[in-house]
């Protein structure tokens, strides 16, 4: 069985991305979304996406981008992934991926299991799909909430294309909720922080060595 993807998302220092890459983290996440505690510049992301690039995969998370913000980040930084993490229609995501030619994940919120039936719209469209915790009503950010998803409705699910899961992993259920639910690729953030937008480098090695097994 092949190594699981493990990314670890909302890097914003070059110590955090070498305690991910040392932990043998597949993908590393750049968020650019002002409204998050991980929110990091243009010229950041550049740097830390130069920093990480050939070591692993880097993922550039936006929600609901215009096409402007997209190829302004894209003229600056290096990224392999576009993670959409907004209310983006499958057309919408269909257009980003062939506008940009890059590998396209879609987040798609879980808290029942007809929201698992989301995902099928999007084959096509998107390359993979992200199954993340769905925030409460009114929440002012799409993911990186510390709430996870009840593992057991995905026990059995068949997923019409590749995926992934996040939503409240951490170093101490990872290996569980991979169990339940099957995943070969998890997503973490707050998971392995000790305070929003705060990487813990001893979390995250524990995250990874608890999802390599």
């Amino acid at each position: 069985m092949s190594a699981p993807l493990i990314k670890i998302c909302g890097l914003s220092t070059t110590e955090s991305i070498d305690a991910a890459l040392a932990a043998q983290a597949t993908h590393i996440g750049l968020v650019f979304f002002p409204k998050s505690p991980r929110n990091v510049s243009i010229e950041q992301a550049a740097a830390l996406a130069l920093h990480a690039r050939g070591r692993a995969r880097v993922v550039g998370l936006f929600v609901d981008p215009e096409d402007a913000l997209l190829s302004s980040v894209r003229a600056s930084v290096p990224l392999d992934v576009l993670q959409l993490h907004g209310k983006e229609a499958p057309a919408r995501v269909a257009d980003i991926r062939a506008a940009h030619g890059l590998e396209v994940w879609k987040a798609i919120g879980v808290r029942k299991t007809q929201d698992l039936e989301a995902a099928q719209p999007f084959v096509g469209a998107a390359d993979s799909i992200l199954y993340d915790a769905k925030p409460p009503e009114g929440s002012l950010l799409p993911g990186g909430t510390g709430l996870r998803i009840d593992w057991g409705l995905m026990q059995g699910w068949r997923h019409p294309l590749p995926w992934l899961l996040a939503g409240g992993l951490d170093p101490a259920n990872v290996a569980e909720a991979m169990s339940i639910t099957g995943a070969t690729g998890v997503d973490v953030s707050s998971g392995v922080e000790s305070a929003p937008g705060m990487k813990d480098m001893a979390k995250i090695a524990a995250f990874c060595r608890a999802a390599l097994g």
